[in-house]
C-alpha cells in the first residue's frame, strides 16, 4: 500500500512538472489588444519599439515608454514632439521579454537598420479573419456580429 501511495505522489509531482514547463513555453495570445497601426503576423507581442522616434509601445498595458533626459517616462500618448507621428508608417520592432525598455541601449543599435523604413504592413490593412477582433479593423464588426451570435448560441439567449 506504502509503494502504491509513493508511486500516485511521484506521478503527481510529475504530471504538475510537465504542465508547469508547458506553461512557460506557451505565451498568451494578445492579438485583439494589438492596436491596427501593429504589425501583422503576431499573435503575441509585450512591445514594439518604434526606432525611428526611440520610443517603445507596452501593448498589453497601451502604454508608451519613452526617455526625457535620464528619465524614463510611462504615458498613455506620445509626448509632444511626436504628436504628429503617423503609426501607421512608423516601423515597428516586435519585442517579447520582460521590461524590454531594460535593454534600451542594446535595442537602439540592433535595431538602427530600421530607421527611416515606411514599407512594414499594419494590421489596419491585412484582410485575414483573425485580425478581424482588433477594435478599429474595418472588418471589426464582422468579427463582433458573429462572436455575438456564438453567445447567444451559447448561453441559449435568442
Amino acid at each position: 500500500m506504502k509503494k502504491l501511495a509513493l508511486s500516485v505522489v511521484m506521478v503527481c509531482g510529475l504530471l504538475v512538472q510537465a504542465a508547469t514547463a508547458q506553461v512557460k513555453f506557451n505565451l498568451d495570445i494578445n492579438l485583439g489588444s494589438q492596436p491596427v497601426w501593429g504589425p501583422p503576423g503576431y499573435d503575441h507581442a509585450e512591445y514594439y519599439y518604434l526606432p525611428d522616434y526611440d520610443v517603445y509601445y507596452d501593448v498589453p498595458r497601451q502604454q508608451y515608454i519613452y526617455w526625457q533626459g535620464n528619465r524614463r517616462v510611462v504615458a498613455a500618448s506620445l509626448p509632444a514632439k511626436y504628436r504628429s507621428v503617423d503609426l501607421y508608417k512608423s516601423y515597428k520592432v516586435v519585442i517579447n521579454e520582460p521590461k524590454a525598455y531594460l535593454h534600451h541601449a542594446d535595442h537602439v543599435k540592433k535595431y538602427a537598420e530600421f530607421r527611416g523604413r515606411h514599407d512594414q504592413p499594419v494590421i489596419r490593412d491585412n484582410h485575414e479573419e483573425k485580425y478581424w477582433q482588433v477594435k478599429g479593423h474595418p472588418d471589426h464588426a464582422k468579427w463582433k456580429g458573429g462572436h455575438d451570435k456564438d453567445k447567444d448560441h451559447g448561453h441559449g439567449h435568442h
